[in-house]
Parts: C-alpha cells; structure tokens; sequence
C-alpha cells in the first residue's frame, strides 16, 4: 500500500480528525500488488481525555442582593399601584411649565406666589416669618441658628429620577419657597431633558447666594448632598454652604411619643389637619419623569409638580407651628404627648425653665404613661433647683399611673433622693429593693449593702445615746 492509501485511511482518527468521521474507502488493490504488499499494521486510535468539569461557582452575593432588591422594587411599585386605584387620566396638554433664558442657557420654571393670609391646613404660612431665631435655634439644638435672619430662608425640596445613589440619581425638579413681604413664592425648576443640569445648577445658586439659611424636610442627608454632587459632576462651582434647618430632626423628637412616625404626609395629616386628595405616590415619581423622556404627554407629570409644592408649603407650616407653640412653654391646650416631646428638647438645649414648664403642662393634661414619664422628668427639674420634696411627690404621683416597664425606673429614683436629699434611709432602701431591673444586679446588690450598713450603724448609734 503506497503512502497516498495509508494517508487516506488515517484521516478520519488523531489529532485533528473530525469525531466520529468515517474514513474515506481507499480503491482496491489489485490481488497480485495486494499479496506482495506486507501487512501494514494500523496504530490504534487515541482516546480522547474528556474536558475536565470546572467546580460549580456560587452566585455572587452583590448579584443575588440586587436581584432581591429589584424585586422587592417591582414588588412596591405594584402595591403602589393597587393603593391608587383607578383614576381619571389627566387631560392631554403639555407640562405647565414656562421657559426663560437666562444668562447661563434656558431653564424651565413653574412660579406662583401665595397671599400672606393663605394657609395649608390649619397653619398659616406666614406664621414661619414670626419665629425666633434663638427659640429655633434650641428647637434645633444647632446654637449656630441663633443669628440666622429667618425672613431670609429658601425653602428646598427635591424630586429625582430614584435611589439608584452616586452619579445615577438626578434631580430633575428642584422645588424652591421664599418670602417676598408676607407672601410665599414657589418657584420649581425642572429638568426637561437629561444632561441639561448647568442652568437650572446656576439658578439654583443664585437664588442660594440671596439666602440666609436653608429649611428642609431630611435635606441634610439627602437632598442637599445630592445637589452638591450634581454641582461637582457639571462642573459647575456649588454655592457656599448655608446654615441648614433640617425639620426631619425637629419633628423626630418632638413628636416621638405619638408612635406614627415622622413620615411628611403623617406630620401633615396630624399636625396641620391638611389630607392631600389624589397625591401622588413617591415610589411612581421616577417612572413619570422616565415616561415624559420617551415622549409621552406632559400632563402626566402636572401631579408631580403639585405635590413638590405641596411639600415645599408644608415645610413653612411646619416651621411655623413649631415655633408658636415651642414659644407658648406649654400655655396653649395641646396633646400631652407633644408637650412632653417639647420638654425633652428644652431640657437637652438646657432651657430648664422651659422645659419644666412643657413637663408640668404634659403632666396636668394625661394621667397614663406619658403623664408618669413628665412627672419624672418635672421631678429632676425639681431637684436640680434643690427642691428634693417636690421632687419626691412629683416620682410618688408618677408610680401611680405608671406602666409596668416605668416602675422601677423610679423606685430607683426615689431610693436615690430618699437616700442622699432626704436622707431617709428605711424608705430609700425599701425603694432600693424594688428597683431590680432598673439597675444591674451588682449595683443594686451595693446599693442595698450599703444602706443596710448605714442603717445598721445609725441604729447602734442610737442604742448608745439611749443607753446614756
């Protein structure tokens, strides 16, 4: 067989032959060439080693925590959906928003401005003009306040394209309020394409630089870092930083013993008695604007803009309401347990006469709980200015409304003034042994120990001077 046939029959096996491929039939020899050809022995085909089987790789956590977070995502714009429930399209028309040109470029503006009698809810609006920038500055516990000339404040809110963080979350509508007289103007600014920051940045900053402080609902965390970032991204150079009043503090501890949260539409409902009809629900916001880009109509986002300004109002209603009633120390009839948040404020911006004036009111108004935790709080204000009695009596009064978690707490109390004011001995260690779980086991282990060696030692000494 020559070197062409045996080519021929190896060229279906080995490296580089097709898997499987017969090989191709040589032409038979004559019988004579066959019998004088020796035998040509075929090498055996080599067995292919199989692919070795790569290690099953775990999923990346970061990508199994974003899948569950997009679908917890998807998940609430569905129960937001299902919460509004079917309602009447807006009208087809363009966004009612107006365009001006500026120096740096052209903005899209929505502007209105309100009469100094108009109010949101039950609060004037005008009302944020008459506080007092000390009282607000203890309301906030931010000393730095005190000089602020609130006639001057810029009202801020923000609507974005969602918390996507860093660079991908864009404020496409910055809601601004100020005071011109008594009257309130609202002034939006919004973003009508993407990557058209610069002018709406500039104008911003304009309007920051007219301004004495910035009042905002949770803007320290959000809102104002968000827009000193957009600032850096467009190059564009931020403002100088102004005082902030941020109201999501304020409102945390003052109206903490409510137990609804400080959410701005709960504030609004409870506090100013404003019920907001056919609102918006936030977690829709983005895809409105997103749907607007893509070209749908306008109107859809006219929903978006009213409840930026209603936003923007409550801010000054609030400020205001907080600052009558935080100067009325209590003097007006109010809810014990916003009475009681106002005493905690006062006493941590060491207003003590206010605060014990808040507690006092608290006290008078609920004979429950927050009634047993004023009269606490009056009994330390009482002891602080030497008055141990009063201080005892207002802890003996708490006791009896007292709920089971408050008791010992103030049994604890009354051992300490019984003991080191009053200097009563049998009953601070009678309150001593009641207040276990309000002091660790070794403390109070001490603490009976040692008035019962005070006693002890009282009472020898008496025995002698009778004996005498």
């Amino acid at each position: 067989m020559d070197l062409k046939r045996k080519l021929a029959r190896l060229g279906g096996i080995g490296p580089g032959g097709k898997p499987g491929a017969k090989p191709t039939p040589a032409p038979e020899a004559p019988a004579a060439e066959a019998a004088a050809s020796p035998p040509v022995e075929v090498p055996p085909a080599p067995v292919e080693t199989p692919a070795p089987v790569e290690p099953r790789k775990e999923p990346d956590p970061r990508v199994v925590a974003l899948k569950r977070m997009l679908g917890d995502w998807s998940e609430r714009q569905g129960a937001a959906v299902a919460r509004r429930g079917p309602t009447e399209a807006p009208r087809p028309g363009p966004l009612p928003v107006e365009l001006r040109t500026t120096p740096h470029g052209v903005i899209h503006v929505s502007e209105r401005l309100l009469p100094p009698e108009h109010h949101h809810g039950s609060a004037p609006l005008a009302e944020a003009l008459d506080v007092e920038s000390p009282l607000v500055a203890s309301l906030a516990l931010q000393p730095g306040l005190a000089g602020v000339d609130f006639q001057r404040m810029l009202f801020l809110d923000t609507e974005t394209t969602g918390l996507a963080g860093g660079t991908g979350t864009v404020p496409f509508l910055v809601g601004l309020a100020w005071f011109e007289g008594r009257s309130l103007r609202v002034h939006q600014l919004f973003l009508n394409r993407l990557g058209e920051e610069t002018p709406m940045l500039r104008a911003l900053a304009e309007r920051m630089a007219e301004s004495s402080c910035l009042v905002t609902f949770n803007g320290k965390s959000f809102d104002w870092p968000l827009l000193r970032t957009r600032f850096v991204l467009n190059r564009v150079k931020p403002p100088a930083e102004l005082p902030h009043l941020d109201l999501l503090h304020c409102a945390r501890r003052v109206f903490k013993y409510r137990g609804s949260g400080t959410r701005l539409v709960h504030l609004e409902e409870q506090v100013l008695d404003y019920h907001r009809v056919g609102d918006v629900d936030g977690a829709l916001i983005p895809d409105l604007y997103f749907r607007f880009l893509r070209g749908a109509d306008g109107s859809a986002l006219t929903p978006v803009l009213e409840h930026n300004a209603n936003d923007l109002l409550l801010l000054a209603a609030l400020l205001g309401v907080l600052g009558r009633r935080f100067r009325a120390s209590g003097a007006e009839g109010e809810d014990p347990r916003d009475l009681l948040g106002f005493a905690g404020v006062a006493l941590r911006a060491r207003d003590y006469e206010r605060a014990h004036a808040f507690a006092r009111a608290a006290a008078a108004g609920d004979t429950g709980a927050v009634g047993a935790e004023a009269l606490a709080m009056a009994s330390r204000l009482s002891r602080r200015v030497g008055d141990d009695r009063t201080a005892v009596a207002n802890l003996q009064r708490a006791l009896a409304s007292a709920r089971a978690d408050q008791v010992a707490p103030l049994h604890l109390s009354l051992a300490k003034l019984y003991e080191h004011g009053l200097k009563d001995l049998p009953r601070a260690l009678h309150h001593a042994r009641l207040a276990a779980p309000a002091e660790s086991s070794d403390a109070l282990r001490r603490r009976i120990e040692r008035l019962e060696r005070k006693l002890s030692r009282v009472s020898r000494e008496y025995a002698l001077d009778f004996g005498k």
